[in-house]
């Protein structure tokens, strides 16, 4: 198969491989999603074999409107419409109980609840309006691997295994959604994301929760990214948690110096530190918004360096934006932090 790129302007074209039951992929202001008709079965399990994803993990139906929400959704609570005019379209997703059999199994992971967003771009809305049907959209990425946050990142991993792409340049925010659970009592937070918990605590008047809970083997996820590891290049990501740890991670570059060794920082960091001609370091940017709107791309980045083996990668407080950042490097690390062993292998 040949993968097309289209556009804002062709999307019509889009719009009918989706309808003919094929794999578009779209860009969002987060991430790419990998599109298919959320009403076709055979077009949504052609998305788990495009990505290599496993079959339990439940995807995100797409829509251009609350409307369609309510054709699926057992009931909408007064909270789920204050959030739904608040952030939407915006990067905030939210589960509901399903009226019996309206979405397939391939769809909701066999549970009873499916994931709903909104999504903020122009050529998507346009693209399922056209289609006349709502979406499933996980990240448009061989699952495990960093999202792709430009049309060029998901030819790298899925051209010849998909029809199209619309490529509407690179996202914006670069981390995917906030994922909302309001099938339960109290709303609670399965995957923070580009709204923030204090965000959404403003808007509803009450706490919510913000269950960081780990997926048992034989459990199926709600959502997307709470079970299988995550975001991760090829090279192991280490976390250095903080400021006064930059130093013992030059040395420990000092002390390797066969390896080609990533480093991934925000300026401050970057441009005050002497680094080993072995350092391919990369810049975050000034802040937590600049990083986490970069750290996929620059992940991805040192995947074009099989010789880079090892990525130190700067943490940051997890409030806000930087509890989405945090929960994807952690992910990518697989929870490997820069620590006192590596610091005393340093010295």
């Amino acid at each position: 198969m040949q993968t097309k790129t289209l556009n804002l302007e062709t999307i019509s074209e889009a719009a009918e491989l989706i309808k003919a039951g094929q794999l578009v992929a779209f860009p969002t202001e987060t991430v790419y999603g990998l599109g298919a008709d959320a009403t076709n079965e055979t077009a949504v399990k052609q998305v788990y074999l495009a990505k290599g994803r496993p079959s339990d993990n439940p995807l995100i139906v797409h829509i251009a409107d609350v409307e369609t929400v309510k054709k699926y959704a057992a009931s909408l609570s007064p909270d789920a419409l204050k959030l739904m005019d608040a952030f939407w379209p915006g990067p905030l997703t939210l589960i509901f109980k399903l009226k019996p059999n309206v979405l397939s199994p391939a769809v909701t992971g066999g549970l009873d609840t499916a994931a709903f967003r909104f999504p903020d771009n122009q050529a998507t809305l346009a693209l399922i309006k056209a289609a006349g049907v709502p979406m499933v959209g996980p990240s448009a990425n061989t699952s495990g691997k960093p999202s792709p946050t430009t049309a060029e990142h998901v030819l790298h991993d899925l051209s010849g295994k998909i029809a199209a792409v619309v490529d509407d340049g690179p996202t914006r925010v670069g981390v995917e959604s906030t994922v909302l659970d309001m099938s339960v009592e109290t709303p609670t937070i399965l995957r923070p994301g580009g709204v923030s918990k204090d965000e959404i605590e403003a808007v509803l008047a009450h706490p919510i929760n913000d269950e960081q809970h780990h997926v048992g083997i034989k459990e199926v996820p709600k959502a997307p990214g709470m079970k299988y590891k995550h975001y991760a290049p090829n090279a192991q990501v280490y976390i250095v948690d903080q400021p006064n740890d930059w130093p013992a991670v030059v040395r420990w570059i000092n002390h390797h110096p066969q390896e080609i060794v990533g480093v991934m920082g925000t300026d401050d960091i970057i441009n005050n530190i002497d680094w080993p001609e072995n350092a391919r370091v990369v810049s975050l940017g000034a802040d937590v918004q600049s990083a986490s709107h970069r750290l996929f791309d620059e992940l991805r980045e040192f995947d074009n360096h099989s010789e880079v083996k090892s990525i130190f990668t700067q943490a940051f407080e997890t409030t806000g934006l930087g509890e989405a950042y945090m929960n994807r490097l952690n992910k990518s690390a697989g929870q490997s932090h820069f620590d006192q062993q590596m610091m005393e292998n340093a010295d």
